[in-house]
């Protein structure tokens, strides 16, 4: 028995799940380590979306793995499927790519340019490198190289021996259950297995080949053309002997199964076959996977026929982006897990899904949204710290932040996201501008380092680079605005003037903040440390106007960056001229 740490996190989803998939591993299969699984198909860029079908049996296997039990977290990559369709938007693949549809993705050749040796590899790559940056352990299985090495040709000779058994329950799914599903609005079967079933002359949405012959969970690749494309016209159960055509080029062949590695089981008895085969405990779906008639749910009767049992299995929603429809892979131009860390760190994607549950649809921000994320996240931190986060954003914290293995690395100095991305903005790439104004944020505490704020500087100004359009950037002015300067009333010209004459005593953030907020309070009257409540609404009003002739003397427009923020990036000598130190009168002059 293994040495129980007693979890803390008791309260979340995560824990609950973990609860269940150790009771069940106990009772399946006593003393072995717990399996959970995902599974990925690298038929083009794996999104967003296709990442919580890693992340949920990854946040569960790493809170049985505290608790001292050995885990393994299998990711079977579908690499032995057929290329269905050529995505769009993918860089270096053009129509030609058409040529090579119903082969497997590994016998693809990769986009142009890329240094790997297939289509399966070049869009694993990445994928793999975004896991290891977000801590998921994991142990990956090839299914081209289960495949052509043999490992389920037991498995696969037990599924055609038992092909009447199989077809049988496939039967159970051909009709009303469809019928129903489209009454209730569901899809009978999920995208990725239409999409498998067109043109691959399968009977029934990847159910596999039934013709004149009989119906056959099997489907060979052609040995002249390499597609699946592929008839089985006759099998004995007692030589193995199998005969397929291919209508895709007009070969046939007799081959014997039993010494044959060219081919899969379809995928509504391939997915059962492998729960079977690996044990597996845990793994979650899809709502398209989970509706009647579709693979979690068929399987769940096939996986018997292979002696084994179906996992627990929770259905999980959607993940959207934000100003972006549903996510496919199949369509391509949808951001993929290393797009989003380009941007964000770990920690606070690990976030995003560990603090919704799975069956709860969540959005990832690519736009201005991911300032507020930021800020959300940055709040959570200060309350763990100081012990005011209530346990289920403890528990999400900490599963963000860290693995069984350790602590995530993280920035040192976590500067509020929002000022990294406009000191980016300002600088342009001017690292040395960048670190002047980050020390100016806090002159007690300066930053030695641009190190300091990194990872987070480098997503932020990232960020800025790639998902802020042109004309939303800031662009500081060369000169001052004479004729604004000269059109401005009394009113105007003094609120310019408190805000010159206190700038050199607030340069700071904190600083800065407190004068332009207090600039319209001094000038009604008030105190410039009046809170909210002692003034009236029309010091609002008075703020917004300030605000705005700011802007416009410093970038031309009406909005920008934070202002204290604006102030420190552009410099106090250059806010001085572009502000018409020279032309406001001061003082008592």
């Amino acid at each position: 028995m293994p040495i129980v740490a007693q979890s803390t996190e008791t309260t979340d989803w995560v824990s609950r799940f973990a609860d269940e998939v150790i009771e069940e591993s106990e009772r399946r299969a006593p003393g072995k380590p717990v399996v959970v699984a995902s599974g990925l198909s690298p038929s083009g860029p794996i999104h967003l979306g296709n990442l919580r079908e890693v992340m949920t049996p990854h946040l569960v296997a790493d809170e049985i793995r505290r608790r001292g039990y050995q885990v393994r977290h299998l990711i079977s990559w579908d690499d032995y499927d057929r290329y269905r369709k050529v995505p769009a938007g993918v860089a270096g693949v053009d129509e030609s790519w058409a040529e090579h549809i119903g082969k497997p993705l590994t016998s693809v050749p990769a986009p142009k340019g890329s240094p790997y040796p297939n289509w399966a590899e070049h869009f694993k790559a990445s994928m793999i490198e975004a896991l290891g940056e977000l801590g998921v352990e994991f142990d990956g299985i090839s299914q081209t190289q289960q495949y052509t090495s043999g490992v389920y040709r037991e498995q696969i000779l037990h599924a055609m021996k038992h092909r009447a058994d199989i077809d049988a329950i496939l039967a159970q799914y051909r009709t009303k259950p469809k019928a129903a599903a489209k009454k209730q609005g569901q899809k009978p079967v999920d995208e990725a297995e239409l999409e498998a079933a067109e043109g691959s002359g399968a009977a029934s949405e990847d159910d596999g080949s039934s013709g004149s012959a009989g119906y056959f969970p099997y489907k060979p690749y052609c040995g002249n053309c390499e597609k699946d494309l592929t008839t089985v016209t006759a099998y004995d159960d007692t030589t193995t002997e199998l005969t397929y055509a291919c209508t895709a080029c007009g070969f046939s062949e007799t081959v014997r199964l039993s010494e044959f590695n060219r081919g899969k089981l379809v995928w509504k008895v391939d997915w059962p076959m492998r729960w079977a085969y690996e044990g597996v405990i845990f793994e979650p779906s899809g709502v398209d996977h989970s509706s009647p008639g579709s693979s979690f749910q068929v399987g769940g009767q096939i996986v018997g026929i292979f002696g084994g049992k179906q996992p627990i299995g929770p259905m999980y929603a959607f993940v959207g982006i934000s100003g972006m429809a549903k996510m496919s892979s199949s369509k391509g131009g949808v951001p993929t897990p290393a797009d989003a860390l380009k941007i964000m760190e770990p920690q606070l994607l690990r976030w995003l899904y560990a603090r919704r549950k799975p069956n709860q649809s969540f959005k990832i921000a690519f736009d201005q949204e991911i300032q507020r994320l930021y800020d959300e996240w940055d709040k959570l931190d200060a309350k763990v710290a100081d012990g005011t986060a209530l346990p289920a954003d403890v528990a999400a914290h900490s599963r963000a932040v860290r693995t069984a293995a350790g602590e995530l690395p993280r920035t040192p100095r976590p500067m509020p996201y929002r000022t990294l991305a406009s000191v980016a903005d300002i600088t342009a790439g001017h690292e040395d501008q960048a670190l002047r104004i980050l020390s100016e944020l806090d002159p007690d505490q300066p930053l030695g380092s641009l190190d300091e704020a990194r990872p987070r500087y480098d997503k932020a100004e990232a960020w800025i680079n790639t998902h802020v359009p042109a004309d939303q950037r800031t662009i500081v002015r060369d000169e001052p605005d004479l004729d604004l300067l000269k059109s401005l009333d009394e009113q105007a010209q003094g609120s310019l003037r408190l805000l010159l004459d206190g700038l050199a005593d607030h340069w700071s953030l904190d600083g800065l903040t407190h004068l332009v907020y207090g600039v319209p309070k001094v000038q009604a009257g008030f105190s410039a440390d009046a809170t909210p409540k002692e003034l009236p609404p029309e010091i609002k009003t008075a703020q917004r106007s300030f605000f705005v002739l700011l802007y416009h003397l410093l970038v031309g427009r009406d909005t920008g960056p934070r202002l204290p923020t604006l102030l420190l990036a552009v410099g106090q000598e250059r806010v001085r001229r572009l502000l018409g130190e020279q032309a406001v009168p001061h003082g008592d002059e």
